[in-house]
């Protein structure tokens, strides 16, 4: 006997307890012989990580798909590991040696800072692991990897050094995203921008040579004057100027300007185009460049160019070559003295040296109120305004970020994305949403070369060495750099021959090689996740087995940073038989964002987070998996609200109520029971109904459709199995018929069984607790390795009958609630225009009718009678005379009054949404949600409207 209620807190630890024991999620585990391959690599959370809500969208999606494939009888691998997290984990364990103040990183040495990081990873990483196991995520956890395992390093050795041997790896020098409190270059995805109230500067460089132009000015209507713009048309007028005006909202950066960029077009400056300002504190003369950055419309059309802290005037200085002056030290702060190319072409004055002198080793910001209050008496301030825009800020250091030149690493990432893009063009890795192919192609078109040098201590150091020469030697280990070196040297003629030959008779370790000390960028190593973990660079039998893999799984965010990058190393290392490259995933299904219950972001700093772990404690994980599921339409982000978990929760609670009820009633599986063979209609209904939605469900699957998939059967177990065939099954099971009653007992159990195994990649817990409960000792297997149910009764006849009781007693119990009769009260019912399978329907379901609908008597008439609502069901109309019962023309009133309310908030709504300003400024998730509620409020009248009919008060 089931207990009297489900207790999710007790029961899904002792089912994830015996998962374990049965090591049922192990690869291969319950396949049928010679079955083909399902794998899954999991996107891997980092080791400092703890499960928030896109981890849960993310795994259960997985776990899905994972669970009904291994049902199907498939060999699955559902590869597990985590993600070294170089920035993360490197501050975690700085920030808990600072806590415990003891030596900082660079007091302790690389060596021991690595040895206590591995340390912190083996006390307290992974923490994530066993939340995801909460979670019920059915990975082959004796398999997790690790990013910095022995053997995924192997693979990032083997990696770097062939790209580099191929061309594809370099050393350049570049901007970057620079955190000058982290000191260390970040990729866009650690970059978060922070709307900022600022200010726009505005700066006159004086033209040089005592060149002067004729600027054109637009007078407004009110004789107020301001610049001219193209737009403007005719200009008012002009007004001579030696200097042109440009706007900045990082003036200390000026410092590294070399040039003015116009546009071509704009008639303001063609005139200038190749003649020199002179830039005030400094003095460098600068050109004055034509380019299509520059926007005519925007400020004043001229803009500065400072390539080497600007990406967008790091790719004009290129077009131009400009020169790309850093006045900055990798701290943010001033660096121009004694700065060579900052001091190149310029005349050192000594009233400049002085005001250099002040500026040198300023912070940033401090720098930059100095300069606006030199600029200002200098007369070089022409105005300021108030601006709010975005600035960059590093995601962990939580300072303003800084494109900053630097020498880093780069991988040619547009030559390896070539046949990425091509793989997706020709339908080989094909995106589901498909609309996510577009963003896919509009990054890998415009590809830039990826940094993946990161100056950090965690994570895989760079396998290369540098001669005395600065001569770069790339191998798998020392030995081999030194080898190379050794060879090279003594190869070339020159003094460093017998350099190295004299360091060679007394050789030490590291006298002529020393080892670059940056780290690889964390998404090196992951983009070679769905190979290196099963065993590349060796050829091992589970790569052989389990790669490709079949599908991706994951968020719209890591398409570029992930995805991209999986298939462009995937297609590189890894061939066929035939040496043709192969596609690391032929699906990318892409999730959208989970969002709080009004639709905004989550956020730490709105308080809006919802926390997965505790809506696990309070509602179980199978509420919050289903939940997650049936809310996970294609291409729309999930409006989260814990009320819907409860709801689900209250699901998994009637289901566990009607498998408790059909046990106390006989219900168990009888090994005799072929559902074909079964004679009673309404069992005939639910196994016709069963085979439809194992249909669907399965269908919506292979679609990577959870929310239909997970909505059939929502409304399969709730509505026909536990509201409708359990309760038109009691007088069955308290009659007198007992080869009805075993027939029934059979049924019941049998369907039991298929709704448990349908719903169990959805809710594990619940379902193999059911399982085993309701098995009656006959389960020969978890419910993880049952056979998926397949669709084997199709009575379309018993379907249509039953079907049609459902929706007569249905209809009639929404007008008893329209018209606001009481569940006490018995009206008649009569049955016009009703034809003879009608009435044969009636005369054999009249018991059912009138105990669940509470109609007394049933009768057939010619007309319908006067006050009656009405109902069309098939070719007949049920009619319920509600004279006496009700007071009809209070009734009438009152519905009339709820449909002018009604009109009253559509007109408003209506208004509000046909006002373009309101929709183009208020937040995106207001407006939805105003549209949400015009739709109710149209699906509302609409009923109200029929009731009226029904009563003659339309």
């Amino acid at each position: 006997m089931l207990d009297k209620t489900y207790d999710a807190a007790a029961i899904e630890p002792r089912i994830a307890q015996k998962w374990d024991d049965a090591d049922a999620f192990a690869a291969g585990k319950g396949a049928r012989p010679g079955a083909e391959t399902f794998s899954i690599v999991i996107p891997p959370p980092n080791v400092t990580g703890s499960l928030h809500m896109g981890h849960a969208l993310n795994n259960t999606l997985q776990d899905v798909l994972v669970r009904y494939e291994r049902m199907r009888g498939k060999d699955v691998l559902w590869q597990p590991g985590l993600d070294h997290a170089g920035i993360a984990t490197q501050m975690v364990v700085e920030r808990q040696l600072m806590e415990r103040q003891e030596p900082n990183r660079h007091d302790l040495g690389r060596e021991n800072f690595i040895e206590r990081v591995w340390q912190w990873k083996d006390e307290s990483g992974g923490i994530i692991v066993n939340q995801l196991k909460r979670l019920g995520a059915s990975c082959d956890w004796g398999r997790e990897r690790f990013t910095m395992d022995e053997g995924l390093s192997k693979a990032v050795l083997e990696v770097f050094v062939q790209l580099y041997r191929d061309g594809l790896i370099y050393k350049d020098k570049r901007l970057v995203n620079w955190d000058p409190k982290l000191l260390t270059a970040i990729s866009d995805l650690e970059v978060e921008q922070i709307e900022t109230r600022g200010k726009l500067w505005y700066f006159r460089y004086p033209l040089a040579d005592g060149i002067t132009y004729d600027h054109p000015y637009f007078l407004e209507a009110d004789g107020t004057q301001r610049d001219w713009k193209p737009s403007d048309g005719e200009p008012s007028g002009h007004e001579k100027r030696d200097y042109l005006v440009v706007a900045t909202t990082r003036p200390e950066t000026m410092l590294g300007d070399t040039g003015v960029a116009v546009h071509p077009d704009d008639p303001r400056y063609k005139g200038l185009v190749g003649k020199s300002v002179i830039l005030p504190i400094v003095g460098r003369r600068i050109p004055v460049v034509a380019d299509h950055y520059p926007d005519p419309e925007a400020g004043t059309g001229a803009v500065k160019m400072t390539p080497a802290h600007d990406f967008n005037d790091f790719e004009v200085g290129k077009r131009h070559n400009l020169p790309a002056i850093n006045v900055l030290t990798t701290e943010a702060a001033i660096d121009i003295v004694d700065n060579e190319d900052f001091l190149a072409g310029v005349e050192v004055t000594p009233m400049r040296e002085e005001l250099w002198g002040h500026l040198h080793g300023l912070d940033r910001f401090e720098a930059r109120a100095r300069i606006i209050k030199v600029m200002e008496e200098g007369g070089f301030l022409d105005h300021v305004e108030e601006h709010v825009h975005m600035v960059p800020h590093g995601d962990r250091g939580g300072v303003p970020i800084e494109p900053y030149l630097t020498d880093q690493w780069y991988v040619d990432a547009r030559t390896l994305a070539a046949p990425a893009m091509e793989s997706v063009r020709q339908g080989r890795t094909e995106f589901v949403p498909k609309a996510w192919e577009k963003t896919y192609f509009d990054w890998m078109e415009n590809i830039q070369p990826w940094c993946i040098s990161r100056q950090l201590w965690w994570g895989h150091q760079i396998p290369a060495w540098y001669g005395p020469d600065g001569s770069i030697f790339v191998a798998k280990t020392e030995e081999e750099a030194l080898e190379d070196a050794i060879q090279h040297y003594i190869a070339t003629e020159g003094p460093w021959k017998a350099w190295v030959e004299d360091k060679l008779e007394n050789f030490k370790p590291g006298e002529i090689i020393e080892r670059d000390e940056d780290v690889l960028d964390t998404w090196f190593s992951s983009a070679l996740w769905p190979f290196s973990t099963l065993g590349w660079p060796d050829r091992t039998a589970e790569l052989a087995r389990y790669y490709p893999t079949n599908v991706l799984v994951t968020g719209f965010d890591i398409i570029f940073f992930w995805v991209a990058r999986m298939m462009m190393m995937g297609l590189h290392f890894m061939k066929d038989e035939h040496g043709r490259p192969v596609e690391p995933f032929a699906s990318v299904y892409v999730h959208a964002l989970v969002r709080d219950k009004h639709g905004q972001k989550m956020s730490k700093s709105k308080g809006n987070v919802v926390d997965p772990l505790e809506l696990i404690d309070e509602y179980g994980a199978d509420a919050l998996r289903f939940t997650l599921a049936i809310l996970a339409a294609q291409g729309r982000d999930i409006k989260l609200d814990p009320a819907r978990v409860a709801g689900y929760r209250n699901f998994g609670t009637k289901l566990w109520n009607a498998a408790r009820f059909a046990s106390m009633n006989g219900a168990a599986p009888d090994p005799d029971f072929v559902p074909s063979d079964a004679h009673l209609t309404i069992n005939r209904w639910v196994l016709t109904e069963l085979s439809r939605t194992i249909d669907e469900v399965t269908g919506a699957l292979e679609k990577f459709r959870f929310n239909e998939a997970a909505g059939a059967l929502y409304r399969f177990v709730w509505h026909h199995f536990c509201d409708w065939y359990l309760e038109l099954l009691k007088p069955v099971f308290s009659g007198h018929d007992e080869k009805a009653k075993a027939e029934a007992q059979a049924c019941a159990a049998h369907v039991l069984g298929e709704i448990c195994k349908l719903l169990h990649p959805f809710m594990p817990f619940l379902t193999e607790e059911l399982w085993e409960r309701i098995g009656d000792g006959m389960r020969r297997t978890l419910i993880c390795h049952a056979q998926w149910p397949e669709a084997d009764v199709d009575d379309g006849a018993a379907a249509d009958e039953i079907n049609w009781l459902v929706a007569l007693v249905s209809e009639i119990r929404s007008v008893r609630a329209e018209m606001n009769v009481k569940p006490s009260d018995i009206v008649p019912l009569v049955m016009v225009d009703a034809g003879e399978t009608t009435r044969t329907r009636l005369g054999l379901h009249a018991p059912a009718i009138r105990t669940l609908a509470r109609v007394e008597p049933v009768e057939f008439a010619a007309q319908a009678p006067e006050m009656s609502a009405q109902i069309v069901i098939g070719e007949a109309t049920a009619c319920l005379p509600l004279e006496g019962i009700i007071d009809l023309d209070a009734e009438r009133a009152r519905l009339k009054k709820e449909v002018a309310r009604l009109q009253g908030e559509i007109k408003r709504l209506e208004g509000k949404l046909g006002n373009d300003k309101f929709v183009a400024n208020a937040p995106a998730e207001v407006v939805e949600e105003e549209r949400e509620k015009l739709e109710g409020y149209q699906a509302q009248i609409e009923r109200t409207k029929l009731a009226a009919e029904r009563i003659g008060a339309g």
